[in-house]
């Protein structure tokens, strides 16, 4: 077979392309150099490789065999969605094309591939295409990050057949002296740093003792990569990627003499470095020190700001230091002692009082007058117990307040933005709504597919189902892209029942078409209240072409789903005036997004059913609020958690609605075998079905809040906010959900809490702590929630202006919590003395002076009795 572009093209097997192109002179492989360009910027990235067989690479070979320059190689294999392919190409067969032509340029190809390599390549094999090239020139590669990176990849993760254990492929590397110390240079690349495949017995990262043992062997200098390690944690990262680190120092072992050599570097990382790291600076300066080798400044500079941090482990470790000091160095005991003061400004009590403590012990014969100005900001009783110290008047008790300040009300709900005008917008919108699913965005599509429906050209959107082939065509896990596609099908005049005419739409079409006959029909929703969006696209699907009407009556006047009731009633009156009726799902969403109490007087004048339906409802009050009920429910055996508190709807009348009932009817079996709970990823959709009723829409998403807190899960803390500022009474289902989440794990989801807590209280919701804190206690007594993280969230609100609804979260969690006693109650009690110390006492807690009165010095015993002493001072 001679060497044509047609034979090239024409073969998709690598070994053939590799003979065709070794066999023929170079005139003949640099005359289809232009062919094979042509060819490529005719393809789309995702052809390129999988053009003819598979993912093979056959294409790659001809690349290497035909192009005259490094630069023109390089731009074909450097074009957009290729590099993470180069790992498919064939090696072997490469190299064969490569010595036949013996390129002088290939050193240069090497750098201009290794220019664009990223890490995340090497997963893909990426790192080991480019190595072959540049063993084959004979050249070394650059150390970049991608280069650094793809190499420490691929030894770890690059081949599952490797049965040799990783320090021996690291052993054995001929990069390892140039592209290790890269690895310690590059931020970012101790995510990398993990489990090898073939090391999966290793409890921890196989790094860190692979590169110690090649230390103890002498095949790396020991003093080298001491540095390199601790300049990597000088210089900082995420505490995750720094743990490889960090354990490869703690590998080493480093000798006092080592670790003195380092003293300023483990000073530098103390104060500020994350909490495993600054623990390894913590003990070798204490090594240093016990040697007599560290300097009283250094230990007083970073002291300072070491007593701030969060860790009271660290805190603690360094007050019995410089309780050492003081003893060990009796002439700087008053810059010591000033230094411990630092502590003060810590925001745990019991660290406020180990050092006023500390103070005290060595305060003889000293002049502490300075100690009552940077004792202001202690809390409990330690101001007046500072104050004495100091031989200063103790401050006056502080009034507590009646009430918290009012907060600002948080701004309405925006208008939607204006209506889609083209049908190039809408095929935008329609992408987009594949990338990410607003409620706004679906309103937004619905209404522009009834008002450009009859368009002269339509193909932008039929274009869609060809380009995202894969968002379509999954109605179980993506239903309303699934059913998008019905639509798109109806609007460009295709075959919509080949998505909605049988299978799981079957029977909520033909439910829909019967109401819109006038029959009785009752749409299976199968969830939660969201599922109504999904069956208001399937309705426009079927009805489009069967039963067209000029616009929908439901598309919301402002983004979180309300409805204006004057809006509605010009919508009616337009269908009076032209004759058509709105379909029924459209029309049912319409009143359920009407405002609470609006008056029936709204829809005077209108004859026609649908505004009789209307003012029916309005008289009726529209739709009643469910009965709500909340119990514990287990779930199935290998889970996180085994039980969880959970909220029922029950209706509290009989549907007038289709889906009326189904909305509101929430069971909740006592054994589940799931987490039985709504895990819907886009709240702002479930609450524009019902924006005037978050008890029902908070209901479907306590087992998602919860599971913040329970299990760990992260993310969904976003969607209380959106709860917190729909409309309807403030109920059990809202007091659960954000009890659960302001222990959730975390910090981006406690915030979302605490502003959803800031909404309700700046609404003037009645009750709203006695109801958390009664859910707080009941949670806390059941261990379902981790107390110390309610402790941290509450402390922030108190901080944030709600002193008087934080008092009364504590007063109504409190009597629940003592008797049972559970994991975190003493940093709920170190709370209480805080905000008593600053605002002053409020009253008796029940259960109390008895927990105060037993014998013992746990931690939940002294906070116990500081409280009941502040309380009846």
């Amino acid at each position: 077979m001679s060497l044509t572009w047609e034979s090239l093209r024409e073969e998709a097997d690598p070994e053939v392309v590799a003979a065709l192109l070794v066999a023929a002179t170079e005139p003949e492989r640099l005359a289809l150099a232009r062919d094979l360009e042509a060819h490529v910027k005719t393809m789309r990235p995702e052809e390129w490789w999988v053009d003819r067989g598979g993912p093979s690479g056959p294409l790659a070979l001809v690349a290497l065999g035909t192009m005259p320059s490094a630069a023109r190689a390089a731009a074909l294999f450097n074009r957009r969605g290729l590099r993470d392919r180069w790992g498919r190409i064939p090696v072997p067969h490469a190299l064969r094309v490569i010595r036949a032509r013996e390129l002088p340029w290939l050193g240069d190809l090497a750098d201009r591939l290794a220019a664009r390599l990223r890490p995340v390549d090497a997963y893909e094999g990426g790192w080991s295409f480019v190595a072959a090239l540049f063993a084959e020139s004979g050249t070394a590669p650059p150390v970049t990050e991608g280069i650094a990176g793809g190499w420490i990849i691929t030894l770890q993760y690059g081949d599952r057949r490797w049965s040799t254990h990783f320090v021996d492929r690291l052993r054995a590397s001929p990069y390892l002296d140039v592209l290790l110390p890269g690895v310690f240079e590059f931020d970012g690349l101790g995510a990398y740093l993990t489990l090898t495949f073939h090391d999966e017995s290793a409890e921890k990262p196989t790094f860190p003792s692979a590169v110690a043992q090649l230390v103890t062997e002498g095949r790396l200098d020991r003093k080298t990569i001491l540095a390199a390690a601790v300049d990597r944690l000088v210089r900082g990262d995420r505490a995750a990627w720094l743990r490889p680190f960090a354990l490869l120092h703690d590998e080493l072992a480093p000798t006092l003499d080592e670790q003195a050599a380092h003293t300023l570097d483990y000073a530098q990382l103390l104060p500020g470095a994350p909490s495993a790291v600054a623990g390894i600076a913590q003990r070798a300066l204490l090594a240093i020190d016990d040697a007599g080798r560290l300097e009283v400044d250094t230990l007083l500079d970073v002291s300072r700001p070491t007593l701030v941090r969060k860790e009271k482990t660290l805190v603690k470790t360094q007050l019995a230091w410089l309780d050492r000091i003081a003893l060990r160095e009796p002439g700087r005991v008053p810059e010591v002692l000033e230094t411990i003061a630092a502590a003060f400004d810590h925001p745990a009590l019991d660290v406020q009082e180990r050092a006023l403590t500390l103070i005290a012990k060595h305060a003889p014969g000293l002049d502490l007058s300075w100690l009552a100005e940077v004792a202001t900001g202690l809390g409990g009783d330690l101001p007046a117990r500072a104050a004495r110290l100091a031989g200063a008047a103790e401050p006056e008790p502080v009034a507590a307040p009646a009430a918290d300040a009012r907060l600002p009300l948080p701004p309405g709900p925006a208008l939607m933005p204006e209506p889609i005008g083209s049908v190039a917008e809408l095929a935008t919108e329609m992408q987009e709504v594949l990338r990410r699913q607003t409620a706004v965005r679906w309103e937004r599509i619905l209404a522009g597919v009834i008002a450009l429906r009859s368009a002269d050209d339509l193909t932008p959107i039929g274009a869609l189902l060809e380009r995202h082939p894969v968002n379509f065509n999954s109605h179980l896990h993506q239903p309303r892209e699934h059913a998008l596609a019905a639509v798109i099908r109806a609007l460009t005049g295709g075959d919509a029942t080949r998505d909605v005419g049988h299978g799981p739409w079957q029977q909520p079409v033909a439910a829909i078409r019967a109401l819109a006959r006038g029959g009785d029909g009752t749409p299976r929703l199968d969830g939660p209240p969201d599922r109504l969006q999904t069956l208001r696209i399937v309705e426009v699907a079927a009805l489009l072409r069967e039963a067209p009407v000029p616009m929908l009556v439901a598309t919301p006047t402002h983004v979180n789903g309300n409805l204006d009731a004057p809006v509605l009633v010009e919508r009616l009156r337009r269908a009076e005036a032209e004759g058509w009726t709105p379909w029924p799902l459209d029309f049912e969403q319409a009143l359920l997004r009407l405002p609470r109490g609006t008056s029936p007087s709204v829809a005077e004048g209108l004859t026609s059913p649908a505004g009789r339906r209307l003012a029916g409802w309005l008289a009726r009050g529209g739709l009643p609020d469910p009965v709500a009920g909340v119990f514990e429910q287990r779930l199935d055996e290998g889970r996180l958690v085994e039980r969880r508190m959970v909220v029922t709807l029950a209706p509290a009348r009989p549907g007038v609605l289709s889906v009326e009932d189904q909305l509101v009817t929430l069971t909740r079996l006592q054994e589940m075998s799931d987490v039985g709970g709504y895990f819907g990823r886009y709240p702002d959709v479930l609450i524009a079905a019902m924006p005037h009723h978050r008890e029902v829409c908070t209901a479907w998403s306590v087992p998602r809040l919860a599971s913040l807190a329970d299990e760990g899960y992260t993310g969904f803390g976003f969607s209380l906010p959106l709860l917190a500022e729909a409309g309807g009474p403030f109920g059990p289902a809202l007091s659960l959900a954000v009890a659960y989440a302001l222990t959730a794990q975390n910090e981006r989801d406690r915030v979302a809490a605490i502003d959803a807590f800031l909404t309700l209280a700046a609404r003037g919701t009645d009750g709203l702590g006695v109801a958390v804190g009664r859910d707080l206690g009941e949670l806390g007594a059941r261990g379902l929630i981790k107390l110390n993280r309610a402790a941290t969230s509450l402390a922030d609100m108190h901080r944030a202006g709600l002193s008087a609804t934080v008092w009364q979260v504590l007063t109504a969690a409190l009597p629940v919590l003592l008797p049972a006693a559970p994991r975190g109650l003493p940093d709920l009690l170190e709370l209480a003395s805080l905000m008593t110390g600053e605002t002053g006492p409020r009253g008796e807690i029940p259960g109390l002076a008895e927990v105060a009165a037993r014998k013992g010095s746990t931690r939940l015993l002294q906070e116990a009795r500081r409280l009941q002493a502040l309380l009846t001072t």
